[in-house]
């Protein structure tokens, strides 16, 4: 006996003509590699007309770029992770500085400091980030930051390279307001993630309700991080969709309203106003 498939459950409806960008994801993992163009498709369907696909060390920088190559609607970031920031040597760099040259990449990243896990030695991590900062201000890209229990070192080193000549954004932003308002001070977006759609999440949902909107940017993490109520299973770019309409909730606007701006400064984040 043949087993049918459960259907997905119904996406929220964005309203006719509005559009989303998905600032943050990881099309090139394995957890794609079956489907990652219908993936593609159901962002699309979904209203996502731009998504931003990752790069964390040099292999997936270079499928990132791969990416875009084939699908307009779809440009990328390269760099590396702190996770991996021992691989950051001077070939490894000069690669990532070439392969920034291409239109289709609009920032270097993912960037930073990671000291919940510690892959990498601190000072490893640091040196990294210290120099994509200044490969990101050579080549005149903003920049996607990674900051994972590393508040106080990351907006110190941040202080000192300000102001940012192309801008940036905090990834998956994880601190409270007082260090939303930090970086926001820096010129930084805060990027919300699908975290913003779970229960107890009540400092993340004050920075989404007191940081301006013209500072906010919506990403997914895709294939982490997935948003209520398909928590524990896969995400993907589409699913930007229940972010976007969590964050109307709790701002008091409609989710074409969310959507517009949230779309807007990405565009200007990543200089595709227009494209």
């Amino acid at each position: 006996m043949v087993k049918k498939k459960k259907n997905r459950a119904p996406l929220p409806e964005l309203p006719p003509g509005a559009r989303l960008f998905d600032s943050h994801c990881h099309l090139d993992m394995e957890d794609y590699s079956a489907d990652c163009s219908e993936v593609i498709k159901r962002a699309a369907r979904a209203g996502v007309s731009k998504i931003m696909t990752i790069g964390i060390d040099l292999p997936s920088s270079r499928a990132a770029l791969r990416l875009t190559e084939t699908h307009p609607g779809i440009f990328c970031a390269v760099g590396i992770h702190p996770h991996s920031a021992a691989a950051a040597d001077d070939a490894a760099l000069t690669e990532i500085s070439q392969l920034a040259r291409s239109v289709k990449v609009r920032a270097i990243g993912e960037i930073g400091l990671d000291y919940a896990k510690m892959y990498c030695p601190r000072e490893e991590q640091i040196t990294a980030f210290r120099q994509q900062l200044e490969l990101a201000a050579e080549l005149r890209l903003p920049v996607i930051i990674h900051d994972r229990e590393a508040h106080e070192e990351t907006m110190a080193i941040l202080r000192q390279v300000a102001p940012l000549q192309q801008r940036g954004v905090m990834h998956c932003f994880s601190g409270d307001l007082t260090l939303a308002r930090e970086v926001v001070d820096l010129g930084l977006y805060i990027s919300l993630p699908g975290v913003l759609t779970f229960n107890k999440t009540e400092a993340l949902r004050e920075v989404a309700r007191e940081i301006p909107l013209e500072s906010l940017i919506i990403e997914t993490d895709a294939p982490f991080l997935t948003p209520a109520p398909y928590r524990g299973k896969r995400n993907e770019p589409a699913y930007v969709l229940y972010t976007a309409q969590c964050l109307s909730e709790i701002r008091g606007i409609t989710l074409a309203e969310a959507a517009a701006q949230t779309t807007l400064n990405c565009e200007k984040l990543f200089a595709l106003e227009g494209k």
